[in-house]
């Protein structure tokens, strides 16, 4: 194998044009997965996956505001009564979990932006 390659007419060039040893024997070698646009459209797809999830609490905001006034509509019912007192609890009911549903669509949007 020596021969044939003395042999070669790149063989006889190369010690003239460069050295046979470019790299350092320790080189470290990078390498690199995936390319910077996959990392990028995983990021994006990660966000709306994240965005998606924090989007549930709307809907569960939803339904304690259905709890709420059919809770209101079933108290007035045996009572009618106490309708003002009754309605003062289902405003603050309704107003909590409203706030809960928006602190969730907050945090999706956060998460997007």
């Amino acid at each position: 194998m020596i021969s044939a390659r003395l042999c070669t007419r790149v063989a006889a060039v190369r010690p003239m044009m460069q050295p046979l040893m470019q790299q350092p024997i320790f080189a470290v070698r990078s390498f690199q997965t995936t390319p910077q646009v996959m990392d990028e459209s995983l990021e994006q797809a990660s966000k709306f996956i994240g965005a998606g999830c924090a989007t549930v609490g709307v809907a569960g905001s939803g339904a304690g505001i259905g709890t709420v006034f059919g809770s209101l509509v079933e108290g007035y019912a045996r009572n009618p009564s106490l309708k003002t007192q009754l309605f003062s609890y289902c405003v603050l009911g309704f107003a909590l979990s409203e706030a809960m549903g928006l602190f969730c669509l907050m945090i999706a949007f956060l998460i997007l932006f």
